[in-house]
């Protein structure tokens, strides 16, 4: 399967800051009918960004009950579908099962295992940015940062106090919903960036169903 060498950017901070979502743009559906707007925007996209929040677990031997919110992102806005909410399940297995709509992320096995072990939810038609690219002469996963360095010449700010926040909190801050709306949106940037038709060329790393590529 093709592989994308990118350059390894060392200065991230001489970089200028990655030009994320503001709050305006960011959607946190909370009724069934929210939610089917926000499916019917979404699966009208040929792609968008996808990822997924968890609290953290801090002690030895605690399991985490995530994921507690999914993101997906296009090129105008980001939804934050918050897990317990009448109507998310629904409307994200929808959306991650379908073939519609193609989800790109980075680090996904986690949040694949997550979703279909903790929700039911299959991650369907989607690729993987993290094992995608590769630095130029180095083996291993690229990270969200990297990837917006070296493709995008942007420097990401992630936050540690925020990216280990309480994500099971009913009402999230507005720092919590524009870093995880931001996560899926610069994914969807970056691949954007490849080329006009990422997509097609990249195809034979877009993965299917678990029970169908085994």
């Amino acid at each position: 399967m093709p592989l994308i060498r990118i350059p390894q950017v060392t200065e991230l901070e001489a970089l200028p800051r990655f030009d994320g979502l503001q709050l305006e743009e960011i959607v946190a559906p909370e009724t069934p009918a929210a939610f089917a707007e926000a499916v019917k925007d979404i699966l009208a996209r040929q792609h968008v960004g996808f990822d997924t929040e968890s609290k953290p677990t801090f002690k030895v031997g605690e399991v985490s009950t995530g994921p507690h919110l999914i993101q997906f992102a296009t090129c105008k806005r980001a939804y934050l579908f918050k897990v317990g909410l009448d109507g998310c399940i629904d409307a994200a297995r929808s959306i991650l099962e379908s073939d519609r709509v193609l989800k790109v992320g980075f680090g996904l096995s986690s949040d694949r295992s997550r979703l279909r072990s903790r929700l039911g939810i299959e991650l369907r038609h989607f690729i993987d940015l993290g094992t995608t690219l590769r630095y130029q002469g180095k083996k291993g996963q690229v990270g969200l940062r990297g990837a917006v360095a070296a493709v995008l010449g942007a420097r990401v700010s992630k936050s540690r106090s925020v990216s280990t926040s309480n994500w099971a909190s009913r009402t999230l801050t507005d720092a919590q919903r524009v870093y995880a709306a931001n996560d899926a949106y610069a994914a969807l940037r970056v691949f954007m960036a490849l080329g006009d038709d990422a997509e097609r060329s990249l195809a034979d790393r877009i993965m299917p169903a678990e029970s169908e590529s085994t």
